[in-house]
Order: C-alpha cells, then sequence, then structure tokens
C-alpha cells in the first residue's frame, strides 16, 4: 500500500524533531528516523490498528507518539503525528480539524 504523508504531519513531525534536539543533540534525528521508519511500516500493516477520533491510530514503540492515519483509495494517508502527553480535548479538537 502506499503511504501518503500531509503537510501537516509533516509539521508535527518537524515540531517534534525541535523538541527533541533540543533535549539531546541528535536526539531530534533519531526521533525522526524512528517515526518514519514506524510509518513506512504502514505499506504492510495499514488497516490493523484501532480507530480513535475517526482515525486508525499506530502508536510508536520509542518515542510517547501516535500516528493517525486513515485509508482512502488504496492509499494510508497521514493526517496527525501527536505526542501522546497531550491534553486529550486538545488532541480531539486538532483530529477534528484535520478529518
Amino acid at each position: 500500500m502506499y503511504v501518503e504523508i500531509l503537510d501537516c504531519a509533516h509539521e508535527d513531525m518537524a515540531d517534534g524533531y525541535v523538541f527533541y534536539e533540543r533535549q539531546a543533540s541528535g536526539l531530534g534525528a533519531y526521533f525522526s528516523d524512528t517515526l518514519y521508519s514506524e510509518m513506512e511500516s504502514l505499506q504492510l500493516y495499514a488497516g490493523i490498528h484501532p480507530i480513535r477520533h475517526g482515525f486508525y491510530r499506530l502508536l510508536a514503540h520509542r518515542f510517547p507518539y501516535s500516528v493517525y492515519y486513515r485509508i482512502e483509495d488504496g492509499v494510508a494517508r497521514i493526517y496527525a503525528v501527536l505526542d501522546n502527553r497531550m491534553n486529550p480535548l486538545r488532541m480531539q479538537d486538532l483530529l477534528a480539524t484535520r478529518g
């Protein structure tokens, strides 16, 4: 399956990169590499994840982040990459604006 990362999800990734790079030099790159690898796994595993707030939710393994995506016309479209520590109401509102 083809995986498409929307601009808003790229922006989420950039925010995560900046946050982790401030914690330690090189950690932002590790974050990005890890999360993009998780997203690539959707080529094989798209559609097996639980649905939350109208999106499939892939939980990242190494960082407290979730990847929110939908399958549309045979394409796994990633709408958001969000920090699981975010206020749940803010997360729900954010996803509602993207969906």
